[in-house]
């Protein structure tokens, strides 16, 4: 025979073996059992007269499904934003957005901590949303700049292409080619001596 105890709601059982998981969800909801071990149509019935009052069922829904609660949905956010719509924005238009972006962050992240954590899909979207406006500024600014640099001398670090370091530190063909003055005049004054065999 098994024993079964109630406990406060979202507590954890301590006492008594408890199998199935629908015993656990009703034991844990607070609902008091005689000390003989019950069956399973009187768990549902119990199950589902407790959640009928949190969660009502549809009428057309006459599955054994019915009488389990569902899971809330998440809503979609309407706060998205796509990259192909950026391009077009002048460089003060990204940046009015991304403040509007960031504030609206800034109110959701306080109504997660004050309410329940329904809002973490929106917070998600409004995160990528200041991730793709900040690529996008990122992205032109650094165009003006490679346009801005075309033909100087020297190119900003960050504008220079990656490589490897010994790549990046390696001479040019025009720089191997240069030589000393000192160097060349040896050459001319003391040239390699070439010598032939003489055959008879």
């Amino acid at each position: 025979m098994l024993l079964y105890t109630s406990c406060g709601v979202g507590e954890a059982c301590k006492e008594g073996p408890i199998g199935n998981p629908l015993v656990q969800l009703v034991v844990c909801a607070g609902f008091d059992f005689p000390h003989n071990s019950p069956n399973l149509e009187t768990l549902k019935r119990i199950w589902r007269n407790f959640t009928t009052r949190l969660h009502p069922a549809n009428d057309d829904d006459n599955s054994e499904t019915a009488n389990f609660p569902r899971p809330t949905p998440l809503t979609m956010s309407t706060s998205k934003v796509k990259t192909g719509q950026l391009w077009n924005k002048s460089k003060d238009d990204l940046i009015k957005q991304l403040g509007e972006l960031k504030s609206e962050l800034g109110q959701l992240r306080i109504q997660k901590i004050t309410s329940s954590g329904s809002k973490l899909n929106k917070i998600h979207d409004l995160r990528k949303s200041i991730a793709r406006v900040l690529t996008v500024v990122n992205l032109k600014q650094r165009q003006q700049l490679r346009l801005f640099y075309k033909n100087k001398k020297y190119l900003p670090l960050d504008l220079r292409p990656k490589q490897t370091r010994a790549i990046r530190r390696r001479l040019s063909p025009e720089e191997k080619s240069k030589t000393l003055e000192k160097t060349k005049k040896r050459a001319t004054h003391f040239p390699r001596r070439k010598y032939g065999v003489k055959v008879r």
